[in-house]
C-alpha cells in the first residue's frame, strides 16, 4: 500500500530529528493540518515530498517561523506552490559529503578522473580546492589538509584519515537537472534548499558556490547510467592532454542513489565496472542491495553498526559508516584477532 501524505510527513519527522529542529516542528504541523494535506493531495505524489516542500517554500518567501505563521504564508501561496511543487527536484548540493569521498579517494593510487552522478551543482566534484580539519574521537588535534575555503571540520576513525588531496586531471558532473554556481537564481534555490536552522550549512554552501565559480566544472544533463558511457569516452579522450600519467576513472554517487529507480540501483555498481571506473558510494544504508548485504555481514560479525544510516563504500566493500553529511565517520572494524582492517588502504 502507498503511504499517505500524512503518515510521509509523520515519518520524516523522525527522520529529520537529528538534522532540524525547525522542519520536524513543521513536518507534525503538516500532518495534522488538513488544509495544506489538501494542497498537497492534489499533486502529483513526487512532488508532495517534505524536503522539497520545504524548500520550495523558501524559494517563495515563506519565511521561517514557528508553524502557524509558516503555514499562513504557505497557503497564501497555495497557487505558486501548486505550479513549482512539480517542476523541481530535491538538489541539496552538500559540500561536507567531500569528507567521505576524500577518504575513499586516498585508497585510489595516482591521477583520478572524476565523475559525480547527481552532481546538482557539482560542488562535490571540488574535493581538492577545500581545506579539511580532522579530529579523532579520542580527542587529539587530529590533521588539516588543504588551504582552500570552505573548511570542512569531521570526526573520523584514525585509520580513516587522508594524509593527502586527490590529484585529480578531469572532472564531470552529471545530473537530471544540472545547477550553475554562477548562477544567482540556481545559488537562491541551493539556499532555499538547506534547514532554515542551520547557519553554519548555509555558510559553507556559500563558500562552496564562490570556489566553484573560481573554478567552474561541467555538469552536463542526463540520467545518470545512461549518460556514463559519453562521460566515460570524453575523459578518455581528453585525459591525454591533461595528464602527465594515466588516470584511474572514479564515478561517485554522494546520498543519490536513493533517487535512482530499483533496477537502477541494483545495477550501478556493475555498470560503473563495465565502464572501467571504481566507484565511490556514499548512500544510505539501504540504498544500493550489494552494500546493503555486505553490510548486514558485518554486522552480524559485530565489525559495524547494524542501524547505521550512511554507509562509504568503494566498488561495493564499505569502508566506513556516517553522519548523512559528512561530518562523522566511522571504520569497519577489523575481523576478531586481526589487526588490519577493512579501512586500510590498497
Amino acid at each position: 500500500m502507498t503511504e499517505g501524505t500524512r503518515d510521509w510527513y509523520l515519518r520524516a519527522a523522525r527522520e529529520l530529528a537529528a538534522t532540524s529542529p525547525r522542519q520536524v516542528e513543521w513536518c507534525f504541523g503538516v500532518a495534522h493540518d488538513d488544509r495544506v494535506l489538501a494542497l498537497l493531495d492534489a499533486l502529483p505524489r513526487p512532488a508532495r515530498q517534505p524536503s522539497l516542500l520545504f524548500a520550495v517554500a523558501a524559494y517563495l518567501g515563506v519565511p521561517d517561523a514557528p508553524y502557524a505563521v509558516w503555514a499562513d504564508a504557505v497557503l497564501a501561496r497555495a497557487e505558486d506552490l501548486a505550479r513549482e511543487l512539480p517542476r523541481r527536484r530535491v538538489q541539496t548540493n552538500e559540500p561536507g559529503r567531500c569528507v567521505p569521498l576524500l577518504v575513499a579517494l586516498a585508497h585510489i593510487p595516482g591521477p583520478i578522473a572524476l565523475v559525480e552522478l547527481g552532481a546538482s551543482a557539482g560542488l562535490c566534484l571540488l574535493p581538492d580546492r577545500y581545506g579539511y580539519r580532522f579530529r579523532t574521537p579520542d580527542g587529539e588535534a587530529g590533521v588539516a589538509l588543504g588551504d582552500g575555503s570552505p573548511v570542512l571540520e569531521a570526526r573520523l576513525d584514525a585509520v580513516l584519515v587522508p594524509d593527502a588531496l586527490p590529484d585529480i586531471r578531469w572532472r564531470r558532473g552529471v545530473d537530471l537537472a544540472p545547477l550553475d554556481a554562477r548562477d544567482a537564481d540556481d545559488a537562491r534555490w541551493l539556499e532555499a534548499s538547506l534547514p532554515p536552522d542551520r547557519p553554519e550549512r548555509r555558510e559553507r554552501l556559500r563558500a562552496a558556490l564562490a570556489a566553484a565559480r573560481a573554478h567552474p566544472v561541467e555538469v552536463v544533463a542526463g540520467d545518470a547510467l545512461a549518460a556514463l558511457p559519453a562521460a566515460v569516452a570524453d575523459a578518455l579522450a581528453a585525459l591525454p592532454a591533461a595528464a602527465t600519467a594515466s588516470a584511474t576513472l572514479v564515478v561517485a554517487t554522494l546520498g543519490t542513489a536513493v533517487y535512482l529507480p530499483p533496477a537502477d540501483r541494483e545495477r550501478l555498481l556493475a555498470a560503473i565496472a563495465g565502464a572501467g571506473g571504481r566507484a565511490v558510494t556514499f548512500e544510505a544504508r539501504g540504498a544500493l542491495p550489494e552494500v546493503t548485504e555486505r553490510w548486514a555481514a558485518l554486522a552480524a560479525e559485530g565489525r559495524a553498526d547494524a542501524a547505521a544510516g550512511f554507509v562509504l563504500a568503494l566498488d561495493g566493500v564499505p569502508l566506513a559508516s556516517g553522519s548523512p553529511h559528512g561530518d562523522v565517520l566511522e571504520a569497519v572494524r577489523p575481523p576478531a584477532g586481526r589487526p588490519g582492517t577493512e579501512a586500510h588502504r590498497s
